[in-house]
């Protein structure tokens, strides 16, 4: 019966929770799909801890998404085994940047009383399930190695059966404890999406890409500019 509930309906429940919110926060309160930055009240800590967890997340994000996407490519390539082994260093190794970001994250929150003023129940929520997420992936990768092996024939079926609406749930009830919190902490992330600052994510602002270039004019003479010596260069406008 948990088995039902974990695997099934709360993957579902992930899933329109989702889609439903996001669009229904989008209309609704379209100008709160922010990250809601804290730079400008601590910036130094956060370059260092952000770096380290954002590279690593989109590293492991992308790798198990290759892994849904193209299962056969991985097995092919894990069957030479200085091959799995590089691959399973490296995808360890940005879990374990991804838990020290992540850490430092946590600890400059804790540090800053300004930070912790603007810090809300739902942050401390997100903390607890990322921290949930990347420890249980750890422990798996470390207690129940060579999951880029048995990913792609256990995990890769189990997801495809969700996405054509006919679960399977043989193979993934007899998986670990520890890779069964990791995959539903995983539905839970995705669920609380529309009410965290992760829906920025999904505006990604790809049009900066292709827009135009944008035209500044100058409304004063610039060699005077360059050569004035004030500290506040150019003329302040005045209210009329």
């Amino acid at each position: 019966m948990s088995n039902n509930f974990f695997f099934i309906g709360l993957p579902y429940a992930a899933l329109v929770t989702m889609l439903v919110g996001s669009i229904f926060r989008y209309f609704r309160f379209g100008f709160q799909f922010s990250t809601l930055s804290s730079q400008f009240l601590e910036g130094r800590e956060l370059f260092y801890g952000s770096r380290p967890f954002h590279w690593g997340i989109m590293f492991l994000f992308f790798g198990h998404l290759f892994a849904f996407l193209f299962p056969k490519s991985l097995v092919i390539w894990n069957s030479v085994p200085v091959r799995l082994v590089i691959l399973e260093v490296v995808a360890f190794g940005f879990g374990i940047a991804t838990l020290f970001g992540l850490g430092m994250l946590i600890i400059r929150r804790l540090k800053h009383k300004r930070l912790m003023v603007v810090t809300t129940r739902m942050d401390v929520f997100v903390y607890v399930i990322l921290l949930t997420q990347v420890i249980s992936g750890l422990w798996v990768a470390y207690f129940a190695r060579w999951g880029s092996a048995w990913f792609p024939t256990v995990l890769t079926p189990y997801l495809k059966s969700l996405f054509v609406l006919s679960p399977e749930i043989s193979g993934v009830s007899a998986l670990p404890l520890a890779v069964k919190i990791h995959i539903i902490s995983a539905f839970v992330l995705i669920g609380m999406i529309p009410f965290t600052r992760f829906v920025h994510f999904l505006v990604y602002p790809f049009t900066y890409f292709f827009r135009s270039y944008q035209y500044v004019i100058w409304n004063w003479d610039r060699k005077k500019i360059r050569s004035s010596r004030k500290l506040v260069n150019g003329v302040r406008s005045k209210n009329n």
